[in-house]
């Protein structure tokens, strides 16, 4: 089964979905129903009932797959950012052979569009996470990280001062667009693109050596 099909509703009665696929296709709709749920009263303000209701299944079903509203929220965190990493890492493997500016270009228009076009999973891992606790914080500081280490590949940091200085911009990156979901703008997101290559150009080898 692909994704779209795990995100549908099981039909009513008999089918012929084995036990696995039918407990792949209702963890993968609750998973999806808490990020939409999120963007209605926030993690705090979002109860189990909300959850389940979007995603059409039991509070037994809930609590056989999820220890808790915590757990369930820890389980979609771990799937939209594997999903965006994966988009980024496809994107950077693509790019090994193209210049600087067209890979600085292509790996900014997949994370922008990946926001975009997903706004409650950009939400859930950006905002909501914050008020989850010291756990979720500190999966979003190692998504941070790795989302740094984007950074420096995609600029060419190679000494410690260029990928220190990719963290900051990766980190000033991340508030930008955290601040955009939160405001409910996120196709505000791409009027920076550009102006991020900019100053990547402008910065020499500050970043690293791709514009050198």
């Amino acid at each position: 089964m692909n994704d779209s099909t795990l995100r549908q509703q099981l039909p009513r009665g008999r089918h012929h979905l084995s036990r696995e696929e039918v407990v792949a296709s209702q963890r993968e709709r609750i998973l999806v129903a808490m990020g939409e749920a999120m963007t209605v009263g926030g993690y705090v303000g979002t109860p189990v009932a909300a959850v389940l209701k979007r995603a059409g299944v039991s509070r037994e079903t809930f609590y056989e797959l999820f220890r808790s509203k915590e757990d369930c929220f820890n389980a979609a965190f771990d799937r939209v950012s594997s999903a965006l990493a994966e988009k980024l890492q496809t994107v950077i493997a693509d790019c090994v052979d193209t210049d600087a500016l067209t890979r600085m270009d292509r790996i900014l228009t997949t994370y922008f569009d990946h926001m975009i076009d997903d706004p409650a999973s950009a939400r859930l891992f950006l905002v909501e996470v914050y008020a989850v606790g010291p756990s979720a914080i500190q999966a979003r500081m190692d998504l941070q990280h790795r989302f740094a280490e984007v950074v420096s590949t995609m600029l060419g940091a190679e000494s410690e001062d260029q990928r220190f200085a990719c963290a900051t911009l990766a980190a000033a990156i991340g508030a930008m667009v955290t601040g955009r979901i939160a405001a409910d703008d996120p196709e505000s997101l791409r009027g920076i693109k550009d102006q991020l290559i900019a100053l990547a150009r402008r910065s020499g080898t500050l970043y690293g050596n791709a514009f050198a």
